[in-house]
């Protein structure tokens, strides 16, 4: 800890502190208790700047994100963000709800890679809804945040001749934005449990196929990490069934 009152070798970081809506304030406000303890305790600085999201930034500024905060992520160390959304902006159009607020900062930023860890307590087992070995899971899932059906083109609602009315979302993924997602899984895996589970829906689906594949070749980079592949469906029900299942840790 001697090191922490050295001014030298102390280092600077910049966080954007986006709280957003609702329950994102008060998370986001516990979470700087643990930058301010970390700043206590090792040789880091931490500069905050606050900003508007989502449907604090609507009521604001007429937009969830706008061009100055965006410009402030771009400049940011890292990005603390709270969460976005209520019903109180649900009958906004697509494009102006808070929702997309955070998908201009996944797509502006790159963000590619979304880790989400997922783990139990034996404290908490008790509250599960799951069965009693759920407090043994710990797993990351590491989820793909800058491409797919979020962002793929043509989508919006259309009216046919007859006035009945569809719907399209398109699905797209390159090689590239599957590889760099499967890179950062089997990396997790190298510090974890040296297993990676790859979900898809390669059965039925042209970017599950291609997903599987690209996945199968990534793997060949990292011979010392088992990959196993799995439909989502049956994935879904293997976590319900078995969530200490080592094949899918």
């Amino acid at each position: 800890m001697a090191a922490a009152s050295d001014a030298s070798v102390r280092k600077a970081f910049s966080l954007l502190v986006l709280p957003g809506d609702g329950i994102g304030v008060e998370i986001t406000q516990e979470a700087l208790r643990i930058v301010e303890w970390f700043e206590r305790h090792f040789p880091f600085d931490f500069t905050l700047r606050h900003g508007l999201a989502g449907g604090a930034s609507i009521d604001v500024c007429g937009a969830p994100l706008t061009d100055d905060v965006f410009a402030m992520a771009e400049k940011a160390d890292a990005i603390l963000f709270g969460a976005v959304g209520g019903p109180k902006w649900d009958h906004l159009p697509r494009a102006e709800r808070p929702e997309m607020g955070i998908l201009r900062l996944r797509k502006g930023l790159d963000l590619y890679a979304n880790l989400r860890p997922a783990a139990g307590f034996p404290e908490l087992a008790v509250a599960s809804s799951l069965r009693p070995e759920a407090p043994r899971v710990d797993m990351i899932f590491v989820r793909e945040s800058s491409a797919g059906v979020y962002f793929g083109e043509p989508r919006g609602n259309h009216r046919r001749e007859d006035g009945s009315r569809y719907a399209v979302d398109t699905q797209a993924y390159t090689e590239e934005e599957i590889a760099r997602a499967c890179r950062a899984a089997f990396t997790l895996a190298r510090e974890r449990t040296k297993r990676v589970c790859s979900v898809d829906k390669a059965n039925v689906m042209e970017t599950g196929a291609l997903w599987r594949a690209v996945a199968t070749e990534i793997a060949r980079d990292f011979p010392d990490i088992e990959l196993v592949h799995m439909y989502a469906d049956n994935c879904a029900m293997q976590l319900l069934r078995r969530p200490s299942n080592s094949t899918l840790l």
